[in-house]
């Protein structure tokens, strides 16, 4: 079975997936301590399966770990029925006013703008150009962060998503708490500067009725009437916006563009015919997908693909690869912008389908946009280096020229 530190497989996991998908669609992994399914059916079904949630359980010693477990005790993410019916329905609602359709003109020009620094440069790091800048912006727009403060946000993501990997260091669990707490504190200030001062950002949206609800604890009225978010449930759902859509962004671009520069016969193709977008956008998500894993937890006795999982136990859900299943995408080691076949699972599945999808794919479509019209000859500079990572797979950098 793979080891998911070895910097072989992760320079390229795929083979390994392929060799265990054509053994079965479920395999039991020892180190990671949980079953893994790797075939899209099998996949798709641990995403779906209502006997399979999302059972947070706070990282130990507790008391070493109090604002990381506050932010995930909190989310969206960590939660089911009907904890997570009711911050859904509140999120959405908050999503549902607008924010998206927004922000789509800021997006398409914040891609421009940095592609064209890039231009002017002449050579560049494309994570550190755009790819990382772009979502991190977009993320401020949604929540109105003051310009000042937008620099902090990418360290306390970046070490907060560490806590994510297997067999992280005593070091890497400390700077996570850190950055967590750090995270709160500068959030529930923001929070109650939006109370005082509303504006046309998310946040205030999610505190809107919000203030009869208590910082944490029950926030349902005496006859089951809906009182609204409460203070750590905001601040657990702004943290995992800037978190997931800045990490999904940030690396379906670097992974994407990388592959498209390798796959030179495809970045023509989307250079020459624009109207391939919407699709080569998807097929960026399938074929490197940015997550890897996504872990579930039996409520119940449950069998998946003949694999059974007694309760209690976990199974998680391999993303790439399920997303490289021949069963469901032609050809699927085979890069193609213009694929129409299959459905990816990079934006999960079921009640847990990330809910700022839409806006992921805006601004991927307006990074491969902008640089596809003012860098057509686009090419590598020098090998990129991997993040030493599993689960959020992406790269440290991408050198480039043109």
């Amino acid at each position: 079975m793979f080891d998911p530190r070895d910097p072989a497989f992760l320079a390229d996991p795929y083979p390994e997936f392929a060799r265990l998908r054509a053994q079965a669609p479920v395999h039991r992994h020892d180190g990671l301590g949980l079953a893994i399914a790797v075939s899209h059916a099998a996949a798709s079904a641990v995403l779906r399966h209502r006997g399979l949630g999302r059972i947070w359980t706070d990282a130990s010693p507790a008391e070493q770990f109090v604002s990381f477990n506050l932010l995930h005790r909190n989310s969206l993410l960590e939660n089911e029925p009907p904890v997570h019916t009711r911050l859904r329905r509140s999120i959405s609602s908050a999503f549902g006013r607008g924010h998206v359709e927004r922000l789509r003109p800021t997006v398409m020009k914040l891609a421009d703008d940095l592609v064209a620094k890039l231009a002017a440069a002449g050579s560049g790091d494309l994570l550190e150009a755009l790819a990382q800048p772009l979502p991190v912006a977009v993320i401020s727009e949604l929540l109105d962060v003051p310009e000042a403060d937008r620099p902090r946000l990418v360290p306390w993501s970046n070490a907060i998503v560490k806590m994510y990997e297997y067999g992280l260091p005593e070091e890497g669990r400390v700077a996570a708490e850190r950055a967590a707490t750090e995270f709160v504190e500068f959030l529930r200030e923001l929070a109650e500067r939006r109370r005082r001062e509303p504006g046309e950002d998310l946040i205030t949206d999610l505190l809107h009725g919000e203030e009869a609800a208590p910082r944490s604890g029950s926030v349902e009225g005496g006859g089951g009437r809906r009182v609204g978010l409460t203070e750590d449930e905001v601040v657990a759902t702004a943290v995992l916006l800037l978190m997931a859509g800045h990490e999904a962004t940030v690396n379906v671009i670097g992974n994407g563009v990388w592959a498209l520069l390798r796959h030179p016969d495809q970045w023509k193709r989307l250079v020459d015919d624009p109207d391939l977008m919407p699709t080569a956008v998807e097929e960026l998500i399938r074929f490197d997908s940015p997550l890897q894993l996504f872990e579930r937890t039996a409520t119940e006795d449950v069998e998946i693909a003949g694999f059974r999982v007694a309760k209690g136990e976990k199974i998680a859900a391999l993303l790439g690869a399920a997303a490289r299943d021949p069963e469901v995408f032609a050809d699927p080691d085979t890069l193609d912008v213009g694929r129409t076949e299959g459905t990816h699972l990079g934006f999960g599945a079921g009640i847990h389908y990330c809910i700022g999808a839409p806006l992921a794919r805006i601004e991927i479509a307006a990074a491969l946009s902008a640089l596809t019209r003012r860098l057509p000859g686009l090419r590598l500079a020098g090998d990129p280096e991997r993040r030493p990572e599993f689960v959020i797979r992406g790269l440290k950098n991408l050198p480039v020229t043109f």
